[in-house]
């Protein structure tokens, strides 16, 4: 998740953050099922207060755009596409797996190049 705060905007902090979470999600950029990092984890990377990082999760929860699972963490949220959002899901799934198995996101793009000229 590539976010950058312009403290010099007339744009709130938090409806930056908002606004380039629904881009990202709307651009594929964040697809359903990825988790997206805990407030304070956000606060401190962005330099913003935690409140400012929570307001725009909850401002994204009441849009549907996100949804935090308990102490799983917060997600992108499934889609009206419910198989598209299975599909999304099931890739963010192998991304996490195969990169836990140390491959570089390159070298998985070009494994799934490969299994897709071969399906």
């Amino acid at each position: 998740m590539k976010i950058a705060i312009e403290h010099d905007s007339s744009t709130a902090p938090y409806d930056q953050l908002r606004q380039q979470i629904i881009e990202q999600v709307h651009g594929g950029g964040l697809i359903a099922g990825t988790k997206i990092p805990t407030v304070r984890a956000l606060a401190s990377e962005l330099g913003l207060a935690a409140n400012t990082v929570a307001k725009a999760y909850r401002a994204l929860s009441d849009q549907g755009v996100i949804e935090t699972r308990g102490k799983q963490g917060t997600f992108i949220a499934s889609g009206a596409d419910p198989v598209q959002a299975q599909a999304e899901q099931a890739a963010t799934a192998f991304a996490h797996r195969v990169r836990s198995l140390g491959y570089s996101d390159s070298e998985i793009v070009a494994m799934v190049e490969s299994a897709l000229r071969g399906a």
